[in-house]
């Protein structure tokens, strides 16, 4: 007897990561159907995805455009909220089985924390969540049944690469990333880095936010912070490779020194895909990987002088409590600065780093506490941009 289609909700659906999901879902019509979505602010797309899907609900999280999508959507039963407090309301729907999570940056925990107190099968490409309030979400699923899966290609391979071995025999894992546009470039040029130049991703098609966070390699801290949390690791059983190729995603060593790696070509549909069938897996239509074709890979260790960023990570990993939550606010206060041509391109890191050496830091913070410190870095790094 055929299972039932799993219901899913899709929030952040007009983002890169969202219009794949939707592609993935799409392709397996007979396995899932998407029942509601959110957007912050292209709300023509939104409305195109209600009536291509019928959704049932549709949350705007900026309101500015919130009368034109409702009237846009006036002959139909979409139901059409406005605001991010709404977005709690439709993962928690009795009807939604399994929530996508790909808004960009701390918008999304709310919606996450509700989810998971709800018992949902939680999918997260927003690294924010586990990086600001780990230490919340992962006791939360335990008590309350609910599973927690990453969509991002690196933790997707961990995941993958673990069903080598029990989880006790995992010794370390090893995170890979390209390098970003400036894994070469030297101090000087950096200074001079332009925001098209940081928007250069040698390897992914990805939203603004993220390719910036590529380019500083922040997005590698997060990740490292990430990790220690969804796989329950020490910071010292992290490690960091670069890998231009961008072919293995990730690879883990197990106690008797076999290491699995997880390849794959750049695609965001096969870790999308492996979170909705998890444990098991369905065909994707994707380029397959042709080894003989590449010629080598490659790996370095990553300059972190260049890319100071790398070892913030493991410090904030190591801190816990609210510091990845200012970490991870002092950097999207410095990258909405950067992109605003306010500050240079080194000075990212350098902000961030400035949030999270001067906060209040706090071993074991309530969901209040990491929003309140969340709040008071973006208005210290604020300030500073001003006072520039």
């Amino acid at each position: 007897m055929k299972a039932e289609k799993k219901r899913i909700v899709v929030l952040g659906s007009t983002g890169s990561i969202g219009l794949s999901s939707l592609s993935v879902i799409e392709s397996l019509p007979d396995d899932f159907e998407i029942i509601a979505a959110s957007a912050h602010q292209r709300w023509q797309l939104l409305a195109q995805q209600a009536r291509r899907h019928n959704l049932s609900k549709v949350v705007l999280t900026d309101p500015t455009h919130l009368d034109a999508l409702k009237r846009a959507l006036s002959d139909t039963s979409t139901e059409v909220m406005g605001g991010p407090e709404n977005l709690a309301d439709i993962v928690t729907d009795d009807g939604c089985d399994f929530v996508i999570v790909a808004v960009v940056g701390a918008a999304g925990l709310p919606a996450v924390l509700a989810a998971t107190r709800a018992g949902k099968t939680v999918a997260i490409a927003n690294k924010e969540s586990l990086v600001i309030a780990g230490c919340l979400l992962i006791p939360l699923a335990q008590e309350h049944n609910a599973t927690i899966l990453p969509i991002d290609s690196e933790h997707s391979a961990i995941l993958q690469a673990m069903h080598s071995g029990r989880r006790q025999e995992v010794e370390r894992i090893i995170i890979t990333c390209s390098g970003g546009p400036f894994r070469t470039t030297s101090p000087a040029d950096l200074a001079r880095a332009t925001l098209a130049d940081a928007l250069n991703h040698p390897t992914w098609d990805m939203g603004p936010k993220i390719t910036i966070d590529s380019a500083t390699l922040i997005n590698k801290a997060l990740e490292i912070i990430e990790a220690r949390w969804l796989f329950d690791l020490s910071p010292d059983q992290i490690e960091v490779l670069v890998h231009p190729e961008s072919i293995i995603h990730s690879l883990v060593e197990f106690c008797d020194g076999s290491v699995i790696a997880q390849l794959s070509n750049p695609d965001m549909k096969l870790p999308i895909q492996y979170a909705l069938t998890y444990p098991n897996r369905l065909r994707l239509n994707t380029p397959r990987l042709h080894l003989q074709e590449l010629g080598q890979l490659t790996f370095e260790p990553p300059d972190l002088e260049r890319f100071p960023a790398i070892r913030l990570g493991f410090e904030v990993a190591r801190m816990g409590g609210t510091a990845g939550a200012v970490f991870n606010a002092a950097n999207e206060a410095a990258v909405e600065a950067f992109q605003a041509g306010k500050i240079s391109f080194p000075e990212i890191t350098e902000l961030t780093e400035y949030g999270l050496r001067n906060h209040n830091w706090i071993e074991n913070p309530d969901l209040q506490q990491l929003l309140t410190a969340d709040r008071a870095c973006r208005d210290q790094i604020a300030k500073i941009v001003s006072d520039k």
